[in-house]
Parts: C-alpha cells; sequence; structure tokens
C-alpha cells in the first residue's frame, strides 16, 4: 500500500506542476488592478481547480500510468493491493522493477498528456479584468455636457447668487444663477436658496471656507479669487482688485528737459486715471535757485482741475516763466500725486521731471588787479551731478532697449561735470585748473619769468600750510571719490559711479561743518520701577532691559513637512492637514491662476481621491523657496568590538 501511496503523490505533484501556471495566469491580471475582490474569486477557484485535479489524479492513476509504461504490462493495479498468490508475486516483480521505469520524465509526460493548460478559463480571466478596467475608466471620466447642463439646471433651480460691489466703484448689485462670476474687490456674495429650507450640504470655498445656507442666505467678503462648490458642481469666482491711480506725462517727454536760453514758457502736459475715480490729484513744483552747493529749494502744490469723466483728470497748461517763478540759471523740479475713493486709498506718485533753464555766462573783469572766479555755466555741484545720475539709472531701469549712443553721450556729459567739479576743488591742493582765471597776455617786449608762469611752487610754507591736516585728509577723500565717480562715468557704468558720488558729497559737508558738534546722548535709561515696591526685594513684574534673542525663521512648518511626507504614500493624513495647506498655498503661491489649481488639489484630496495626492504634493512642494540643508549622522551604537575595530587594536 505504501508504493501505490508514493506513486500517486508523485504523479499529483507533476499534474500540479502542469495546471499551475493556468492558476497564476489567471490571478495575475486582477493583482495589476489592484482588485482585491477578484483575486480572492479567482484564488477560490485556484483551490476549487486544484482539489478536483487532486480527485482526478486519485481515481485514474492506474490507467494513466498502463497507458504511458507498457514495461508494467497493464498491471499497475496490482500495486494498489493483490490477494491471490499470483497477483502477490506479480506486485513483487512490478515494484522490483518500477524505481527504473516511473522516473520523473515519465511522470512528466504523463502529466503533459493528461492535463491540459486549458486557456478557457485564462480568458475568461482577462476578459472580466478588461471589463472591470473599463468601468473604472467610465467612472474616472468627466460627465458629459448633457450631464453637467442637467446639473446646472438643478442647481440653478434651487439656488442664486447676488453680488453687492462697494458703493464707491459705482457698480450695480447683480442677482443670478450660478455662473462664472468676476465681482469687485470687498464686494458682498451673497448665497440663497430659492425656496429657503435646512439643507445639510454648504457652501464650501477653495480657501477652506464652509458657508451654511439654508433658511439665511450665506455671505462673504470678495478678497481674494477663489471658487465655490455646492453638490459638487464648482464655479470660478475672480475678484478685480482696485487699481491705484495711472499717470502719464505727455509734455515734457523727457525727464530732464533744458530750455532754450531765450525760452519765455514751458509747456506740461499730464492726465491721471483710475479705474472707478481720482478724488485727488495735485502737481508738486519745487524750485532750486543757488550755485555751487549754497542752493535754496522752494516748493508749491496745485490741484488739477476735474473733468467730466471722474475717473480721469488732464491738464494742458502753457506756463510762462514769470508763472512758474523761473530765472536763469533756476530749475524746476515737478511730479503728480494722485488718490482715488477705495475705502483704503491708493496713492500715487509719478516720476520726478526736471525743468532747466540755462543762466548767462559770467566773464572776468580783466581791469581788476586779482583773478575773479569764474563759474562756466555747466559748473555743476556734487548734488546736482548724483541727481543727473540718478536719472539716468531711472531711465535706463524705465528704457531697457534705451539707444548705446544717447546712454554714452548723457554718462560722458555728467563725468565732464564731475571732473570740472574735482578741478575746481582741487586747485586748493595745488593741483592743474584752468577755470579759475584766464590766460594772461603780456607785450612782447616784457620779460617773461619761465619760473614763474610755467612752473608750480608747491614747496613754499605758505602753500603747504593753507589748511590744516584734518581739512586735508577731507579734500583728498573728496577728491579721490571724485575720481572714482569719474572713471565709472567714463566707463559708462553709472550704478558704478553713485556710491563715490555720495562718498564725495558727504565730504563736501563735512568740510562746510566743520566748525560745528554734535553731541549724541547715549547713555542707557534703566526702565522705571514702581515707588511702593523699592528697597524690598520684590522683583515680580519686572522685565528685564535685555533684549531677546530671537528665534532662526522656520521656512517649513512642521505641519506642512508633516502633510508632504504623508501624501507620498497611501496612509492616513495628518489632523487639520486641510487648514495648514491652505495657509501654506495663500502665504507662498501669488500667482492667482496657480493658486487656485493648488486649492483645488487640497479640495480633490479632501474628498478622498488618491490620485490627487501627488498633484498636491507637487503643489505643497514647488512653494517652497528657502529650504536649509540639514546635515545629521546616522546613529551608530558604540560597542567594544566596534571601538576597537575603529581604533584598530586586535580583540
Amino acid at each position: 500500500m505504501q508504493a501505490d501511496t508514493d506513486i500517486i503523490d508523485q504523479l499529483q505533484f507533476a499534474a500540479m506542476r502542469r495546471r499551475a501556471p493556468l492558476w497564476i495566469a489567471a490571478i495575475l491580471p486582477w493583482v495589476l488592478l489592484l482588485s482585491f475582490p477578484g483575486i480572492v474569486l479567482w484564488s477560490a477557484w485556484a483551490v476549487w481547480d486544484w482539489r478536483r485535479l487532486r480527485a482526478r489524479v486519485r481515481r485514474d492513476w492506474t490507467g494513466w500510468i498502463d497507458a504511458t509504461v507498457p514495461a508494467l504490462e497493464d498491471s499497475s493495479a496490482l500495486l494498489a493491493g493483490a490477494t491471490s498468490a499470483i497477483g502477490q508475486l506479480q506486485r513483487r516483480r512490478l515494484l522490483a522493477r518500477i524505481a527504473t521505469v516511473l522516473t520523473d520524465d515519465v511522470l512528466a509526460a504523463i502529466a503533459r498528456e493528461r492535463v491540459r493548460f486549458d486557456a478557457r478559463w485564462f480568458a475568461l480571466s482577462v476578459c472580466a479584468a478588461l471589463a472591470l478596467f473599463a468601468w473604472r475608466q467610465v467612472q474616472a471620466l468627466p460627465p458629459t455636457p448633457h450631464e453637467v447642463k442637467a446639473l446646472i439646471a438643478q442647481q440653478t433651480s434651487e439656488i442664486t447668487v447676488r453680488v453687492t460691489p462697494p458703493k464707491y466703484t459705482g457698480v450695480a448689485m447683480s442677482v443670478g444663477a450660478p455662473r462664472e462670476l468676476q465681482v469687485p474687490e470687498h464686494s458682498v456674495v451673497e448665497w440663497c436658496l430659492r425656496a429657503p429650507q435646512p439643507v445639510d450640504t454648504p457652501i464650501e470655498l477653495s480657501d477652506g471656507q464652509s458657508l451654511k445656507i439654508g433658511r439665511a442666505c450665506a455671505r462673504w467678503n470678495a478678497t481674494e479669487s477663489v471658487f465655490w462648490r455646492w453638490r459638487g458642481a464648482r464655479y470660478n469666482l475672480r475678484v478685480i482688485p482696485d487699481q491705484p491711480p495711472e499717470v502719464s506725462m505727455s509734455a515734457p517727454r523727457e525727464m530732464i528737459h533744458t530750455l532754450a536760453r531765450e525760452a519765455a514758457s514751458a509747456t506740461i502736459t499730464l492726465a491721471v486715471r483710475d479705474d472707478y475715480q481720482v478724488r485727488r490729484a495735485t502737481l508738486h513744483l519745487t524750485l532750486a535757485r543757488g550755485s555751487g552747493e549754497n542752493i535754496r529749494f522752494s516748493d508749491r502744490e496745485l490741484p488739477l482741475p476735474e473733468s467730466g469723466d471722474p475717473r480721469t483728470r488732464t491738464w494742458n497748461k502753457q506756463w510762462t516763466l514769470a508763472e512758474l517763478g523761473m530765472e536763469p540759471g533756476d530749475e524746476l523740479y515737478f511730479l503728480v500725486r494722485a488718490t482715488d475713493n477705495a475705502e483704503r486709498a491708493h496713492t500715487t506718485v509719478s516720476p520726478t521731471y526736471t525743468l532747466r533753464l540755462p543762466g548767462p555766462v559770467e566773464e572776468s573783469d580783466e581791469s581788476s588787479a586779482q583773478p575773479m572766479l569764474v563759474k562756466p555755466e555747466n559748473l555743476r555741484s556734487q548734488r546736482q551731478i548724483i541727481i543727473d545720475t540718478e536719472q539716468l539709472l531711472a531711465d535706463l531701469k524705465a528704457t531697457p532697449g534705451m539707444n548705446p549712443v544717447t546712454v554714452r553721450s548723457r554718462s560722458e556729459a555728467i563725468a565732464d561735470d564731475q571732473a570740472q567739479l574735482r578741478r575746481r576743488y582741487g586747485q586748493f591742493l595745488g593741483e592743474e585748473s584752468t577755470l579759475f582765471g584766464g590766460e594772461e597776455h603780456h607785450d612782447e617786449d616784457e620779460k617773461h619769468d619761465v619760473v614763474a608762469e610755467f612752473g608750480h611752487m608747491h614747496d613754499q610754507a605758505e602753500n603747504a600750510t593753507l589748511f590744516d591736516e584734518s581739512t586735508k585728509k577731507i579734500l583728498r577723500r573728496a577728491l579721490s571719490a571724485m575720481w572714482d565717480a569719474e572713471k565709472a562715468l567714463r566707463a559708462i557704468a553709472p550704478k558704478t559711479a553713485l556710491p563715490p558720488e555720495h562718498k564725495a558729497l558727504d565730504a563736501i559737508k563735512q568740510l562746510q561743518q566743520a566748525d560745528r558738534i554734535y553731541l549724541h546722548k547715549t547713555a542707557f535709561v534703566p526702565p522705571a520701577l514702581k515707588e511702593d515696591i523699592r528697597m524690598t526685594g520684590d522683583v515680580v513684574g519686572a522685565k528685564s532691559y535685555r533684549r531677546e534673542q530671537g528665534a532662526p525663521a522656520v521656512p517649513i512648518p512642521d505641519g506642512v513637512r508633516r502633510l508632504i511626507e504623508a501624501l507620498d504614500g497611501d496612509g492616513a493624513l495628518p489632523a487639520l492637514w486641510s487648514r495648514d495647506a491652505h495657509a501654506w498655498v495663500r502665504e507662498r503661491i501669488a500667482n492667482e491662476e496657480q493658486r487656485l489649481e493648488a486649492q483645488r488639489a487640497v479640495q480633490d484630496v479632501a474628498d478622498g481621491c488618491a490620485a490627487c495626492r501627488p498633484v498636491l504634493r507637487a503643489w505643497l512642494r514647488g512653494a517652497i523657496t528657502q529650504a536649509p540643508v540639514l546635515l545629521q549622522a546616522k546613529a551608530v551604537p558604540q560597542t567594544p568590538f566596534t571601538r576597537a575595530l575603529r581604533n584598530g587594536v586586535p580583540r
């Protein structure tokens, strides 16, 4: 009996090896679809088929062996048992030869002949899996236009949207069915039911708010663009921010306009526009008069007249120089300041424009015994050079494609002014200069002192001690800064020339204020103490005067970091994750379209969309602008073996 049992087990093992690929192939499509019910169902079928195959082998194994192995002489049934003496003899003969006849190859051949792959079961499994996959795709598809229209029609019959813009905008109130809306900033949006009744579905906003709607209308103040959802349908609600007034200058077109020497008038043409109303617009005039560093300023403010359109104010006026108060050599700086009628008024200040009126050229009196200081008309002060340089930088920023020839000419003109001013101050240290006095003329018969005419007597004590040493140091610092500014301007680098220009101006001011002394009080003032606790030793309520050091800024909050890590898998999300996600998106994403898409991803994940998790994770990670690099060492256990191995000491 033991022999037939071993043969049956060997034959069953061979048959199951033949049938196993069918079982695996039938279950594989459901594993790929991640369908747990399908895996369980086809696993149960595989168990049933295995039991059926085992019963078949136990029933028909003798016939299979007799048909395949002729050496057994159709007597394999005797292996299960023999009652007669002849049967027992034949059984012993079969057992003696069965070890050499019934090999593994023979068993595999029997299994191939008697057990089929039966592809019908595999085809049935594949067809069922494809049907499930197609059904999932249909469920994932967006609703058809007909279904969307039906849903919108259903909502239109139940809910209305009322928009009340701020009064200062002058926009009328609107009431209608749910739709895409564009509303002014700070408008009041109300959602009302046509038949007021308690409703469990709230109005969900993309910023995380939920507004209860029922017998009373849901209200919201429009401060930023959002989308809202009710019963599965979404609608965009874009907020139009109140823009500040715009100021445009038509005349003069240049930021620095030089009038003709014989000009008697100047034209100023400007316009101010706002999206709702210009409440106030004024023209500020500043007149600069004087020479060198002694310049006086006078200010005036003129209101711009209103026009028929409250959103626009224009002014075109031909000013006489007497009205502007300008005289030869003066400069007029003017700008426009405009304010709109918003609840929080926006104020716009235009760039500063300059009108220059050239002054007359002064001539020296040749009859005077002492040479007089002749100041050319284009000799600018250090402050004016700084203003010209800043104006050139502003023009380059406003007009990136400015003609290089114009930029070079303006920069070299400022460099010429800086060079002339440098020579003016350099003559106090003995530098060469041709600005002070003209060339002297002598008669032909007069003898010339060549040394006195062409030499420079720097070694005289009088010249060397004209100023004290501290004043000379300040002069040298000013001249060095002027040299640096001039070199940068010659190289067409006005931005590089601006710091040394300011340094030269500071040195000139220091020369003018050398006789002034400033005393700064820097004593420590302790906090006041109550008189009733003095000398008692009670320090309750007393604050230290030492300032606490601020904690380092955390670029990524802990809640957002945990949320990003949780979105990488299929596990549970942290508590209150949607609040942290909405706050992070609102704070870090400035673009309106991108912010709405990120908020839509937050809402989809909250609805249970597993495929939306990578999208939300990408939005949260993309909003990280600064993240520190943390280098953390891995924990290594300290044992006698590791210490000996690290130190090279044998155990």
